[in-house]
């Protein structure tokens, strides 16, 4: 029996940075929205574990315990053995939560009972309803992974609090958006490390209705990234995409994901988008360019069996 999962990429519309811990992981306060853009996920029973990549962005990512989606189905199926077949289209370390995203969406796989011989939709339902009594045991020991992981189990817009760990579902408009990445890795310790403040104001306990994307980006534009000026220190390149999405017509707001270095841009309508994507895909032929729906991917993420 084979499970196929979508990853679809997370994006932190806003990343206050709280504070530190003792421990040194920091507390954020972001928004979270995911795209129709992502990994694919193929997992099979089989007589030995196995990992394998390919697809546009497998260039250099690992196939040994090293990957967060082995270390993931050492967690959930102790001593089950299964070949995971990674297809992976979001470039590494990018800020958009690749291998987390590769990581839950081997979760939201192995927790089904395979023994159903119809399909997953109807018998599983990734709902908030259900997500405690699926996923609740597994949030603590997911994380000592990483913290994004538990934040893409469930991908659908959600505020996250404390070091990623305590999500609570919003709700948005769907957001027309261009991901755009220079093709730079950057490291989030090496961003972390460089951010000179620590304890900076989070967003307020309450967040507006919107009406449309119109003025949730102008609410969004009154919010920060804290992690946006030490990346682009760290890495320029950024600062050139930032500055190429903010000139393009019909762009609300422009603004870097997680710890860079992909950057996403807004518009009013999916045209404005499809148009835009198209005109940076002619000036920057080289840089890695999606586009996409910002907001609730929770359906298309939902596992199916054949």
């Amino acid at each position: 029996m084979t499970v196929r999962v979508f990853a679809p990429a997370k994006v932190n519309l806003t990343l206050h940075v709280t504070g530190q811990r003792a421990d040194g992981y920091h507390m954020i306060d972001s928004l979270v929205a995911f795209s129709p853009v992502g990994d694919l996920i193929t997992i099979c029973d089989n007589e030995v574990t196995s990992l394998t990549v390919d697809g546009p962005e497998a260039a250099g990512v690992p196939v040994d315990k090293g990957n967060l989606a082995l270390q993931a189905a050492d967690i959930v199926a102790p001593g089950r053995h299964v070949s995971i077949l990674l297809e992976k289209h979001l470039p590494v370390s990018s800020g958009i939560g690749g291998g987390s995203a590769d990581a839950a969406a081997v979760v939201r796989g192995l927790v089904l009972d395979w023994s159903e011989e119809v399909g997953v939709r109807e018998t599983f339902s990734l709902n908030v309803e259900n997500f405690e009594a699926k996923f609740g045991p597994l949030i603590e020991p997911l994380m000592s992974l990483g913290a994004d992981i538990p934040m893409c189990l469930l991908p659908r817009p959600q505020r996250v609090r404390g070091i990623g760990g305590k999500s609570k579902p919003i709700e948005i408009p769907l957001l027309p958006a261009l991901l755009v990445n220079p093709r730079v890795s950057v490291s989030t310790q090496s961003v972390f490390t460089a951010l000179e403040q620590k304890n900076n104001p989070p967003m307020d306990d309450d967040i507006p209705d919107f009406s449309g994307p119109v003025d949730f980006c102008e609410w969004l534009a009154t919010q920060r990234n804290d992690l946006e000026t030490p990346a682009m220190r760290i890495c320029p390149e950024i600062a050139q995409v930032l500055q190429a999405l903010r000139n393009l017509k019909g762009a609300l707001l422009a603004r870097m994901s997680g710890s860079g270095a992909t950057c996403f841009v807004v518009f009013e309508t999916p045209a404005e988008a499809q148009a835009a994507g198209q005109r940076m895909q002619d000036d920057h032929p080289n840089w890695w360019i999606a586009g996409g729906l910002l907001g609730d991917w929770t359906e298309k993420s939902t596992p199916e069996i054949s």
